[in-house]
């Protein structure tokens, strides 16, 4: 099977299934989100048994998914799974703001310095604006979950988070070909 197809499966595959519990079993978390983290696991166990390694953030939202997940059907209260992506955002966004103090340089600068070339400024920028992005994420997940249906939220969590990320990357376009190292 073709590596980035095994790629996509791991990375939608446990979301299809959460949808596909959550329609079917009358749009309840509790009937969704045990196979939820059962199809994150076995993700996660595929990727280690293809790569033998597991890059840090599938392997972070599979932690979380399982905790937040357990602790939602354990107590019986889905602000657990509500409160998952304001936790993960936040957490993304303090790498980001932090990162560079014990690297001395951006964090996405490690994280992808091999696949684009970028000068130091222009680093900086993109570090900058992916941070304030992934507070925003967390404003907002916490300003829909408190104030919206859960339905709303499961169908935001998809359909909103994925297109705002989309076009939060597409707009970076312009500061990455300003900043662009020629080769």
């Amino acid at each position: 099977m073709n590596k980035s197809l095994i790629k996509f499966i791991t990375d939608f595959g446990p979301l299809l299934v959460f949808f596909s519990f959550y329609y079917n079993g009358d749009k309840n978390l509790e009937v969704a989100i045990p196979p939820f983290i059962v199809a994150t696991l076995i993700a996660l166990a595929v990727v280690w048994f293809l790569e033998k390694k597991i890059p840090m953030v599938p392997l972070l939202g599979g932690i979380l998914i399982t905790l937040f997940g357990g602790l939602t059907i354990y107590f019986d209260n889905p602000v657990f799974i509500y409160i998952k992506p304001t936790i993960i955002n936040i957490l993304f966004g303090l790498a980001l703001f932090f990162g560079k103090f014990f690297t001395n340089e951006p964090i996405l600068k490690k994280m992808l310095g091999k696949s684009l070339q970028l000068n130091d400024q222009g680093w900086e920028i993109l570090n900058t604006r992916w941070m304030y992005f992934f507070f925003s994420l967390a404003i907002l997940n916490e300003i829909i979950w408190r104030t919206q249906s859960e339905e709303f939220w499961v169908n935001f969590k998809v359909w909103g988070i994925l297109p705002l990320t989309i076009i939060f990357t597409a707009s970076q376009i312009t500061v990455i070909n300003k900043h662009k190292l020629n080769e």
